[in-house]
């Protein structure tokens, strides 16, 4: 399974309902808590060229944030993404 990165802030509705995707799909993925770690926040507004949390990776791949993830589970592509 590839490796899932998430970037995430504690407050933040949509972080908490990405993780439980990957926690229903038991999928283990990398937190990284960009709220007091600004360090952190300009490295994955690099990555992504988004501010906004979540940011999610699959592998290498950028996916984005949780409508895009989940998205990506209704249209049955991210299975075959995970496991790729």
């Amino acid at each position: 399974m590839k490796p899932v990165t998430i970037y995430t802030t504690p407050i933040c509705g949509f972080c908490a309902a990405a993780k439980r995707l990957l926690d229903q799909k038991g999928v283990s993925y990398d937190e990284i808590d960009v709220m007091r770690d600004a360090e952190k926040k300009q490295e994955m507004m690099q990555r992504a060229g988004r501010h906004t949390v979540p940011q999610i990776w699959i592998g290498e791949t950028h996916v984005g944030g949780c409508d895009d993830l989940y998205d990506l589970e209704r249209s049955g592509k991210l299975d075959p993404m995970l496991a790729a």
